[in-house]
């Protein structure tokens, strides 16, 4: 209910209480390994609600995520339909985890069931992807030529690779399919640079530190919803199993190792800290949104965020009971300031999928059924 207890944890996000939703007792049953491998699993499925195909070459299987579904319906009048950012880099190939490919551990997002949406690691990068690297003193005569140019050179392209479709197998159309998909995103993305009026302000240095990684993306995101560039956002702290050590927050063991806590204080306590770390970033995050004025609302009370982990618990691996945290009020339609706990626990409690297919509901998105076990939309009245 409304009286819940903000936990020394929480306290970063209780100056946003009223918009902030607890969720408890609900469960990703996809998302557990087929033998070892939670955190690969777990991570593939940790927006998709599917279960994972184990591989660690190049067969990998998965499942459209729940952020792509959402861009893909509502995002096409926005220069980009969604950005995906991340703060731990790193390659698709290769296995990661006993046995998964790595694509599972380092992709939160996925386009389709076969394909991982690259995330941005560098916020140098993003911020020219996003706002474009403009050259000092260069006229917009040029930059409109320039903008033709590169339409020229994607025309010749897509006239090419159709050529060379008709001459190809099965699995390498797919392939080429995937490539023009994402050429004509490019071209769609030029039309629509020219309408861009937003001053994002000055291109961020390169950071660092991992803490500065996190800031610079998190601006940014909160920037592209305030020049309206896209409508989706998904920000990947960190990849599926990450040993990051913590030495800003005096801890020098590695996060995976660590959460293989044992029940041991010491543990739990370095645990603690970190996530209190984690929550503080979102809650700047929230601020930033909070900040930006639309109308008589807010950025954030015209958004949903959902905030989670691949898994409950490092000790145990447990994919049930998700810590699970939403915010905003999706421009009315979501109460916040509430815990609400589902019963069924392990067995019968509600999916996440159904909480996926709610938040597609939130934004727009024409979904009633979503991932592997959904059953319909989850009541958060």
């Amino acid at each position: 209910g409304a009286d819940f207890e903000i936990t020394p944890i929480l306290e970063p996000v209780a100056p946003f209480r009223d918009r902030l939703l607890v969720l408890g007792g609900i469960n990703n049953r996809p998302a557990r390994p087929d033998g070892p491998g939670d955190h690969a699993a777990g991570t593939g499925s940790f927006l998709t609600a599917a279960h994972c195909f184990k591989t660690d070459g190049a067969n990998i299987r998965n499942g459209q995520s729940i952020d792509q579904l959402i861009a893909q319906q509502v995002g096409q009048t926005h220069r980009f339909t969604s950005i995906i950012l991340g703060a731990e880099g790193g390659g698709n190939v290769g296995g990661c985890d006993s046995g998964y490919s790595c694509a599972y551990s380092r992709n939160i997002s996925w386009v389709d069931d076969n394909t991982p949406a690259a995330k941005e690691t560098n916020p140098r990068r993003a911020f020219d992807r996003m706002f474009g690297a403009q050259d000092a003193g260069v006229s917009a005569e040029v930059m409109r030529k320039k903008r033709l140019y590169r339409r020229s050179i994607l025309d010749f392209v897509l006239d090419d690779a159709t050529r060379l479709q008709n001459k190809m197998g099965p699995t390498d159309r797919q392939k080429i399919d995937e490539y023009l998909t994402g050429v004509r995103e490019l071209e769609r993305q030029i039309d629509l640079t020219e309408a861009q009026v937003c001053e994002p302000g000055d291109r961020p240095e390169r950071p660092d530190e991992f803490r500065e990684t996190i800031t610079q993306m998190l601006d940014l995101t909160a920037m592209a919803f305030q020049c309206d560039l896209t409508p989706v956002a998904t920000f990947m702290l960190g990849n599926g199993g990450s040993n990051r050590p913590f030495p800003f927050l005096g801890i020098a063991e590695g996060h995976h190792q660590i959460s293989h806590h044992q029940g041991a204080a010491e543990n739990h306590e370095k645990l603690q800290i970190i996530d209190i770390w984690e929550l503080e970033q979102l809650a700047r995050f929230l601020g930033r949104l909070d900040a930006i004025q639309e109308g008589d609302r807010t950025a954030l009370d015209n958004s949903v965020v959902f905030f989670s982990s691949e898994i409950e618990d490092g000790n145990s691996h447990s994919h049930f009971d998700m810590p699970i945290l939403l915010a905003g009020g999706a421009a009315g339609q979501l109460q916040g300031g509430r815990y609400l706990r589902f019963p069924g626990g392990r067995q019968n409690g509600p999916s996440v999928a159904n909480l996926f297919v709610t938040l597609g509901q939130l934004c727009g998105a024409d979904v009633a059924n979503f991932g592997d076990d959904s059953t319909g939309p989850l009541d958060l009245s």
